[in-house]
């Protein structure tokens, strides 16, 4: 058990690491005005959530242990996408008014993960 959560937490540190610099590098070709960072890594997220869920749970659940499926989906994916973060930005939005763009954001984040979802399970399927 110790050991699964040590993987766990360095899939975590790893996935927030890559969730700070994509979000940056997202914000930096796009600017500030919409949730544009978050609603990448969370479309993102649910893409390779699809596809490594296919490969890691049903192709490769024999030779790759649990505790390293655990730090790539629950560790590393887990702390990569950011429901915290996304509620808390549409929060902002309707606060100041935004309602259009608070519902936009909530209306792209919820199609596009489960697209993105929907996809990477097939891709994965694929492979």
């Amino acid at each position: 058990m110790i050991k699964t959560l040590l993987f766990i937490a360095g899939g975590g540190a790893i996935g927030a690491i890559s969730r700070y610099g994509a979000s940056l590098g997202v914000y930096s070709l796009f600017g500030r005005d919409f949730p544009y960072g978050t609603l990448f890594v969370n479309v993102a997220g649910s893409f390779l959530m699809g596809v490594l869920s296919i490969i890691l749970l049903e192709r490769m659940s024999v030779s790759l242990g649990p505790e390293w499926r655990a730090a790539i989906l629950v560790g590393f994916l887990g702390s990569f996408t950011t429901f915290s973060t996304f509620s808390i930005e549409t929060l902002n939005l309707l606060e100041q008014g935004d309602i259009n763009r608070a519902l936009l954001n909530m209306g792209l984040s919820l199609v596009m993960c489960i697209v993105a979802v929907w996809f990477g399970v097939n891709v994965g399927r694929q492979i």
